[in-house]
């Protein structure tokens, strides 16, 4: 496998840094491992931090793969593999990024971020298919039905007030 600046470079976006192909990328390239400190406190948070499955550990990340943006249109993807030593006992879960689809040279290298809905925020990624939210796809209807129900009890709660005027 080649090394990840054989493959990508960290550049500038509108909103900050961004991760971009030097060269065209094939489908299912293994783009690079993904390497950071491994964060064991449940209640830490950062905007880059990845989860690593266990609810307990996440991974802070290294450049260049910290500065993956989201899309909800991705054109990369993570993968966490668990590993395991010589002797049987679980190893560190590695993380790599995968090309999902031909990335050209150039192109902005892009991750589903697939949020919790807790963690839900308003997503500009600029896609066809843009859900509106960084959350994932599954909880999306719940994260709808909330903001529709929140929305209602505003609007009853406006009203309400205007009459007692």
């Amino acid at each position: 496998m080649p090394a990840w600046y054989d493959i990508i470079r960290v550049g500038k976006v509108p909103y900050g840094k961004g991760v971009f192909a030097i060269r065209e990328i094939a489908q299912g390239e293994m783009i690079g491992r993904v390497t950071g400190k491994v964060i064991t406190d449940p209640e830490y948070t950062s905007s880059y931090c990845i989860d690593l499955g266990d609810e307990v550990s996440s991974l802070e990340p290294r450049g260049p793969f910290r500065y993956l943006n989201h899309c909800c249109q991705p054109n990369a993807k993570l993968y966490l593999q668990e590993t395991v030593y010589d002797d049987g006992t679980p190893g560190p879960t590695e993380v790599s990024v995968e090309a999902l689809t031909t990335i050209a040279a150039g192109e902005e290298v892009r991750i589903d971020y697939a949020w919790d809905i807790a963690g839900a925020i308003p997503c500009l990624c600029g896609a066809m298919e843009c859900r509106g939210w960084i959350v994932d796809p599954a909880q999306l209807p719940t994260l709808l039905k909330k903001q529709k129900k929140a929305a209602a009890a505003s609007g009853a709660s406006k009203a309400g007030s205007n009459r007692m005027k």
